[in-house]
């Protein structure tokens, strides 16, 4: 059975909820749903492009934590609050895994934990995979 290695951001939630901010198993890593909080909980931006740049910042943080990078996604889920903004939403994905190209959904969502939140997203990773 392969080694199993979870991984904390700190945040108070994932002792309360039980849960780890990423989990590697062998060579595959999931990261959890991934808000866009700051070092001290703050929610970065109030518009979808920035909050989805401060997501992926977080989520590529727990990949590092897991010695995974951005490189080795293989599949991102994106929940919007207002799909009306998936632009904006998709723009900032696409600056990040334009060139990696994941598989991806995003879906619409009645509303996330914080009202000021606008986008979560979950990630897989496979170490040792290429992107054409």
């Amino acid at each position: 059975m392969a080694a199993r290695q979870n991984v904390a951001s700190g945040t108070r939630w994932e002792p309360l909820v039980g849960y780890s901010r990423a989990v590697r198993v062998g060579t595959t890593v999931y990261v959890s749903g991934t808000t866009a909080t700051d070092a001290q909980g703050s929610i970065v931006g109030t518009d979808p492009y920035t909050q989805t740049r401060q997501v992926l910042r977080n989520i590529e943080q727990a990949l590092l934590a897991c010695g995974a990078t951005l490189a080795d996604v293989v599949r991102t889920r994106i929940f919007a609050t207002n799909i009306a903004q998936w632009e904006e939403i998709g723009r900032a994905h696409g600056e990040v895994f334009g060139a990696i190209r994941p598989a991806t959904t995003m879906v619409e969502v009645r509303r996330l934990i914080d009202p000021a939140m606008l986008v979560e997203i979950e990630a897989e990773a496979v170490l040792g995979t290429d992107a054409d």
